[in-house]
């Protein structure tokens, strides 16, 4: 699958092989790539650094998108990913999947017929609003199933003695008496798994007080199940 080259009886020069063999080894071994979302080799680019090929490829990458790029004695060398070679993208910090014909991302599960389970977290900054409330913008993915939200308080949270975390008609869903200081945080768990029906946004409200500002960053824990092709 590497296409490691092998060496002739009585070859010459082996160690060039050999060396070729392990820089290709030492590239697709490693499982992890840069970017999955260049499609033209990057400024700068240094021995070892490692792509997957995003479409419409283009310059020293033209008709390679799909492939995993490798930067190597100078120049660029391309391996096609075989089914089911996992890689992580160290841009977006989730895993990628080869289905033997696509890249696909954040799956878990993958069934023959093209169906998938992804599990991911999406992450967001949020500036708390003036108020009595303050509402992110839509979060939450639709059909997701949220196992949990968490949280972290960046700035300190001002006018408000604690705060909770929920959702549209269950305002405290993910926690209430969470601290309005600075390193702060909320670990939102529900007993049970529970799906959304639509892109759906987080509510923060203030208790003891109305909000005057702060930051906030959420992370809202799920998994998304996807049909067959």
């Amino acid at each position: 699958m590497m296409g490691l080259g092998l060496l002739e009886a009585a070859q010459a020069q082996k160690h060039v092989t050999v060396n070729e063999a392990l820089l290709r080894l030492d590239a697709l071994a490693s499982r992890q790539v840069l970017s999955a979302a260049l499609n033209a080799p990057p400024a700068g680019a240094i021995e070892g650094d490692r792509f997957v090929v995003a479409e419409e490829a283009s310059g020293d990458w033209a008709g390679q998108q799909g492939r995993i790029a490798f930067h190597v004695n100078g120049g660029w060398e391309f391996h096609a990913p075989w089914a089911g070679y996992r890689a992580f993208d160290a841009a977006t910090r989730g895993w990628l999947v080869h289905d033997g014909v696509a890249w696909r991302r954040d799956v878990v599960a993958l069934s023959a017929g093209g169906a998938s389970t992804r599990a991911r977290i999406v992450e967001i900054d949020h500036d708390v609003a003036p108020g009595a409330s303050s509402v992110t913008v839509p979060v939450i993915p639709d059909k997701a199933v949220v196992y949990g939200v968490t949280g972290r308080v960046l700035d300190g949270i001002g006018g408000a003695a604690s705060w909770s975390l929920g959702a549209e008609g269950g305002p405290d869903r993910y926690g209430s008496g969470i601290g309005t200081s600075a390193g702060s945080f909320v670990h939102g768990v529900t007993g049970a798994p529970l799906a959304y029906f639509s892109a759906t946004p987080l509510v923060l409200t203030a208790e003891g007080g109305s909000f005057t500002g702060g930051r906030v960053r959420l992370a809202v824990h799920l998994v998304e199940l996807t049909p067959p092709g």
